[in-house]
C-alpha cells in the first residue's frame, strides 16, 4: 500500500485530535462508572472498524482485511496488559478517581514508543528478509512460554519495577503522596516527581515488554508500516476505557494465556512460511482472510471455555463453603 507523507500527517493529526477530545472529555478526575467506560469502547471500536471500512473503499480488500486482523490481533494481546495494570495501579495504591489520568498518559508513553519500534521493524525487515525467521521462532518460543506458565498456574501478585524507572526515581526523588495530577512538586527546594508521573511512566515502559511479542505478531499479518500503527494506535487508545469496563472479568478469562498463545504460534508459523516462500521454497502461504478466520475462532473459543470454566470454579467454591458451614455447625452443636 502506497501511503504518501500528506496522508500520514493526516492520519497523525486526526489521531491526535481523537486523543485531545478523549482527554478533554475526562480532564476533570473523576470515578469511571462501568456506564462512561461501556460507551467509549464502542467509540472506539466504531472508530477502528469505521477507518478500516475506509481502507476497503479507498485502498482495497487486502489493505483492510490486513488492518483487521492486526487490530483484533493487539486488542487480543493488549487484554493481557491489562493484568499487570492493574498490578501497578494496587502497588502504587493509585486513588481511584486518578487512574483515568495515568492510563491515559501512560498508553500514549507506550503509543509513542510502539511508534519507535514500527518504524525500527519496518526498516528492518525491509534490508533483512531473514529477519522473518527470527520474528517467526521467537513467536513459537513466546507461545510456547505463554503455555508454560498457564500449566505452572502461577498467581503473579507482584509486579517489580523495571530499571529504567529505578534510575528515574533514584536521579530526581519522588514525593511520598499524590498532590492532585500534579507531575512534580518543589519539596526541600528540590523538585521531585511524584507518584502520579511515576505510575504514569510504569504504565508506558512496562507496555515496551508486551511490544516485544506484539510487534512482530502483526509484521506477521501486514509488512505496511501504515497498517500496523494504524492497528496499534486504535488498540491502544481503547485500552484506558477496557481497564474499567473489564477490570473485574479479568479473573475470569482463565484460558486467555492459551488462546493468546495459539494465536502467536500460529502467526509464527506463518511468517517462518512466508520467510521460506520469500527464499524461493515452494510451501503454501496463509492467507489474510484464513488468518482473521482462525484468530477470531480461537478469541471466540477461549471466551467461551474460559466463562465455562469461572462459573465451575464458582459453583465448587460455594459448594465447598457450605460444606464448611455445615461441619463448622456441626462442631458448634
Amino acid at each position: 500500500m502506497d501511503v504518501s507523507m500528506t496522508l500520514w500527517v493526516l492520519t497523525i493529526v486526526g489521531l491526535a485530535a481523537l486523543i485531545a477530545v478523549d482527554f478533554f472529555i475526562g480532564r476533570k478526575p473523576h470515578d469511571v462508572s462501568i456506564k462512561e467506560a461501556g460507551i467509549w469502547t464502542v467509540v472506539w471500536i466504531v472508530l477502528a472498524a469505521l477507518f478500516g471500512v475506509g481502507l476497503l473503499l479507498f485502498a482495497g480488500g487486502q489493505p483492510a482485511g490486513e488492518f483487521f486482523a492486526g487490530f483484533i490481533t493487539e486488542k487480543s494481546l493488549s487484554v493481557d496488559n491489562l493484568f499487570v495494570f492493574v498490578l501497578i495501579m494496587a502497588k502504587f495504591a493509585v486513588p481511584s478517581q486518578y487512574q483515568q489520568r495515568v492510563l491515559l498518559i501512560g498508553v500514549l508513553i507506550a503509543l509513542v514508543l510502539r511508534a519507535i519500534f514500527i518504524a525500527a521493524g519496518a526498516a528492518i525487515l525491509a534490508s533483512f528478509a531473514w529477519v522473518f525467521y527470527i520474528f517467526g521462532a521467537f513467536l513459537i518460543y513466546t507461545a510456547w512460554k505463554l503455555i508454560q506458565e498457564a500449566r505452572a498456574d502461577e498467581d503473579d501478585e507482584d509486579w517489580e519495577e523495571n530499571k529504567l524507572l529505578k534510575a528515574a526515581e533514584r536521579r530526581f526523588g519522588v514525593a511520598d503522596r499524590y498532590h492532585g495530577t500534579k507531575l512534580w512538586i518543589e519539596e526541600n527546594g528540590k523538585r521531585v516527581m511524584t507518584p502520579m508521573l511515576v505510575v504514569m511512566l510504569a504504565i508506558g515502559t512496562t507496555d515496551v515488554l508486551f511490544a516485544l511479542d506484539s510487534i512482530p505478531a502483526i509484521f506477521g499479518l501486514t509488512q505496511d508500516p501504515y497498517i500496523v500503527f494504524t492497528a496499534n494506535a486504535f488498540a491502544l487508545m481503547g485500552l484506558r476505557q477496557l481497564y474499567f469496563l473489564i477490570g473485574g472479568l479479568l479473573r475470569k478469562l482463565v484460558h486467555l494465556s492459551y488462546g493468546l498463545s495459539i494465536i502467536l504460534g500460529f502467526i509464527g508459523v506463518k511468517l517462518v512460511l512466508h520467510a521460506l516462500h520469500e527464499s524461493g521454497v515452494h510451501v503454501p502461504e496463509i492467507s489474510i482472510p484464513v488468518s482473521l478466520g482462525v484468530i477470531c475462532a480461537v478469541l471466540v473459543v477461549t471466551t467461551i471455555t474460559s466463562l465455562r470454566a469461572s462459573k465451575k470454579q464458582a459453583a465448587a467454591e460455594a459448594a465447598q463453603g457450605k460444606s464448611d458451614g455445615v461441619t463448622k455447625d456441626s462442631i458448634d452443636v
